[in-house]
């Protein structure tokens, strides 16, 4: 079998798997978020922090309340960080430095999980544990929790209420991250990825050599790191570490469980606005610009530029020997799809096309599926932008499931659209008016991609790395830390608003003009939309750097 004929069933054997939980997975989230039954630990959670579950929330106060824990978390953090030295299992490591801190802490509060240092060499495996990889679980749930309230705008007619954010929240971590990753963590320890307590050990490395490492709890990391679409890892070169991604089927499997719950979130979407057919739209979408960066991304790998590259036939340098090429690259593509930011392969060794399409993975705002709810309520708010130019094209005031979009809830999906790309660009501009891309391996069109990518990382909250540049200083870890908290609170701020204006509303019958968005012409111009918007934004930077350097 070639490793192109390898590289195809790969990515069907996913496309499979992912159709086959779809449907299951997706109605179990639905009841999920939708019953109001408590189980004993949810009211004794309740009852501690003072909520009351049957009370439900305006969007001004969902937001509030999303806030409010994110901010609390991000001190939580930081302080745990600061004291390390101070706690348990620490390992006997220093305090983070300040800027080091501010930037971890803000980086797993916000789904990003970016990592300018070695997670094994610089913290202890109580912050490790208590400390990252809680943020895993509770901030991809604020993800799905943001991503339910806005479907319940939709759903809901002439309330102010969106729920509560406490109740979603508590439900959606017990419900359905812990179950999923404690039966993931199984399958990575089966497949051999380490889970201990050690305080450090002499191992024998894949080339002979010897290396000292300390042990930690890998698997269980490892699963809420990919279920979570978060990035980050107990080692810094995360899935690419044998310990965390031991074997080809392990890899495979981490692929299965990034997709898992993004992919699965528009069945949640169709039953809660009662239509299903609007929900495999939404999953339509999605799937054709996954499968579309898969497919280039792995054409650009396999046939790569440049003179070494094609007479090898594939471009090697930076790739996981275990996994070849095609795993590689389409690894790749997943994780920058969501807001994962795990990696096998070294992105700033891609070829130069290759190594665009991960950038353009994240410029889409990744909504091919995205993140863990944010990949949801991103393409929602497409789906709203579509809607509305239809309606201009047409000249009808445009409507969405039942829903005027008006003036009012286009500014809320415009403001969300451009919240990341400038944030992007002016980060990027930033650091080269300020002689801050000096710390770049590389001069030229590949330096410009190489801080290109890390705004793009960071502001996206993906936190992948294209490498090669030096971001542990104070004013790339302050200036990233500000593009991942303003990239993820102020869009979640517009879609709760918007979520409040839509539910506000009363429903509208639909009529002969009304453009039905389950079909496949809606599809299409979603699709269109998505990457039409992406265009006229990114291009000027992408052809200064890696387009550039490609052709």
């Amino acid at each position: 079998m070639t490793m192109t004929t390898a590289g195809v069933v790969f990515v069907l054997s996913l496309v499979a798997a992912l159709v086959a939980v779809h449907k299951p997975l997706g109605d179990y989230m639905f009841r999920v978020v939708s019953g109001t039954g408590q189980s004993r630990v949810e009211r004794g959670i309740y009852r501690v922090v003072g909520v009351n579950p049957a009370a439900e929330q305006s969007w001004g106060v969902y937001a509030r309340s999303v806030l409010a824990f994110s901010g609390v978390s991000v001190l939580f953090l930081y302080a745990f960080q600061r004291l390390q030295h101070h706690l348990w299992l620490s390992l006997g490591f220093d305090p983070v430095v300040p800027h080091g801190a501010w930037n971890t802490a803000v980086s797993f509060v916000t789904n990003t999980n970016w990592q300018s240092y070695s997670g094994e060499s610089t913290m202890g495996h109580l912050v490790q544990m208590a400390g990252l990889a809680v943020q895993n679980f509770v901030s991809a749930g604020v993800g799905i929790a943001v991503a339910v309230a806005l479907v319940r705008g939709f759903a809901r007619s002439r309330t102010g209420e969106l729920g509560n954010f406490w109740v979603d929240l508590v439900r959606i971590v017990l419900r359905i991250l812990l179950p999923i990753a404690v039966l993931g963590a199984l399958a990575l320890m089966l497949g051999g990825a380490v889970q201990n307590l050690s305080a450090g050990t002499d191992v024998t490395t894949l080339t002979g050599g010897s290396q000292h490492i300390t042990g930690g709890p890998v698997a269980s990391q490892e699963v809420i790191k990919v279920l979570g679409t978060n990035g980050g890892g107990f080692y810094n070169v995360n899935s690419a570490h044998p310990f965390e991604n031991p074997t080809a089927w392990t890899n495979w499997w981490q692929i299965f469980l990034i997709l898992l719950i993004p992919f699965s979130l528009p069945r949640v979407f169709g039953r809660m606005v009662g239509q299903n057919r609007q929900g495999y739209a939404i999953a339509a979408v999605m799937a054709i610009l996954a499968l579309a960066s898969v497919t280039l991304t792995n054409v650009f790998e396999l046939t790569g530029d440049g003179t070494v590259p094609q007479a090898v036939g594939v471009a090697l340098e930076g790739k996981e020997v275990r996994f070849d090429v095609s795993n590689s690259a389409t690894f790749a593509a997943a994780t920058t799809l969501t807001s994962t930011g795990a990696v096998n392969s070294f992105h700033d060794s891609f070829t130069s096309l290759g190594g665009m399409m991960t950038m353009v993975n994240m410029m889409l705002g990744e909504v091919a599926p995205g993140g863990t709810g944010s990949g949801l309520y991103g393409l929602l708010i497409l789906a709203v932008i579509t809607v509305f130019v239809a309606g201009l094209m047409v000249g009808r005031t445009p409507e969405y499931l039942g829903k005027k979009i008006g003036s009012r809830e286009i500014k809320f999906a415009s403001l969300y659209f451009l919240i990341t790309p400038t944030l992007v660009l002016v980060g990027t501009a930033t650091a080269f008016a300020t002689g801050n891309n000096s710390t770049a391996l590389n001069v030229g069109r590949h330096g410009l991609s190489e801080v290109l990518y890390a705004f793009t990382s960071a502001s996206n909250n993906n936190g992948s790395a294209f490498g090669g540049i030096t971001v542990n200083t104070t004013w790339w870890d302050t200036a990233l830390g500000l593009c991942m908290l303003l990239g993820r609170f102020l869009p979640i701020i517009f879609v709760l608003a918007l979520a409040g204006s839509l539910a506000r509303q009363a429903p509208t019958p639909a009529s002969e003009g009304t453009l039905p968005t389950h079909r496949p012409l809606f599809v299409g111009m979603v699709v269109g939309v998505t990457v039409i918007l992406v265009a006229l934004t990114f291009l000027p930077a992408l052809a200064l750097g890696p387009l550039a350097e490609g052709l």
